[in-house]
């Protein structure tokens, strides 16, 4: 399957450490070869990086590394194809504009029947994968069910989380989505999190041989929060989301953190 790794932070904030580690597993430490990218937004707009060739071969990958494109909201995707060929349009994060901001998304896992069970009428996908389509499916969702207005938050959010049970019953539905304000991550079966806050320490990368200072690149007011599907470092500790949850982050905290439970009943 593919990987994962996703960033708010309450002040613009680089991830070049963090995908530094992650660009490795995309065919040196890990399987994951058939393609990357990575969306930084600044304010409303956003900017996206792509390439169908392994992210530890990828000259624009190794650019993302050294270009310290600061932001608040990050998502970075490495894939490992199921669905559909390895090509451009086929590769994620996925952007879709919808009431007036830039929504990002990435997806691991993998869908049966989604074309059937996932119907789409007004968002059509532009490549062949489960995931874009399932995206595509979300917007039309939030589109019936809201219709030209976003609502609060909470409310949004908690209705993208009932979208995401119903993908994750025809396969696997790790997620990652965004406007630039808030980060939602849901949890079919592997994703984990941390927050960095004063006091900041040092961080070790598993996949490649770099530690950052935090204490040395912060000050005591910062918050970054990464999600990733697994830990990018091994002196840290991460948090592993279990099945079903899904959380809500703005500015790097944790706002909702609920657990869905079998037949849609929650837990806070």
């Amino acid at each position: 399957m593919c990987e994962l790794l996703a960033m708010s932070a309450n002040v613009p904030t680089d991830i070049c450490f963090s995908f530094s580690g992650l660009m490795q597993r995309g065919g040196n430490t890990g399987p994951h070869s058939d393609g990357w990218g990575v969306t930084f937004y600044e304010g409303k707009g956003c900017r996206s990086f792509k390439d169908p060739m392994p992210s530890a071969q990828s000259p624009i990958a190794e650019l993302v590394t050294k270009y310290p494109m600061k932001s608040e909201a990050v998502v970075c995707h490495i894939r490992q194809a199921n669905s559909g060929k390895v090509c451009l349009e086929n590769t994620h994060p996925f952007v879709r504009q919808m009431w007036g901001r830039n929504w990002t998304y990435a997806h691991n896992g993998q869908l049966k029947d989604f074309a059937t069970e996932l119907a789409v009428k007004f968002h059509l996908p532009i490549g062949t994968t489960d995931s874009e389509h399932a995206f595509c499916w979300i917007l039309d969702q939030l589109h019936l069910k809201f219709g030209s207005t976003q609502v609060e938050a909470e409310i949004l959010f908690a209705f993208i989380a009932s979208l995401a049970v119903t993908m994750d019953k025809l396969g696997v539905a790790n997620i990652i989505i965004t406007d630039g304000e808030y980060l939602f991550a849901y949890c079919s079966n592997n994703l984990h999190w941390l927050t960095r806050r004063a006091p900041f320490g040092q961080a070790s990368l598993i996949d490649a041989e770099m530690a950052v200072d935090f204490k040395k690149e912060t000050t005591s007011n910062d918050v970054v929060t990464v999600i990733a599907t697994k830990p990018l470092t091994d002196d840290e500790t991460w948090h592993k989301m279990k099945p079903g949850q899904w959380q809500l982050f703005r500015l790097g905290e944790l706002v909702v953190s609920e657990q869905l439970m079998a037949k849609g009943s929650m837990v806070k």
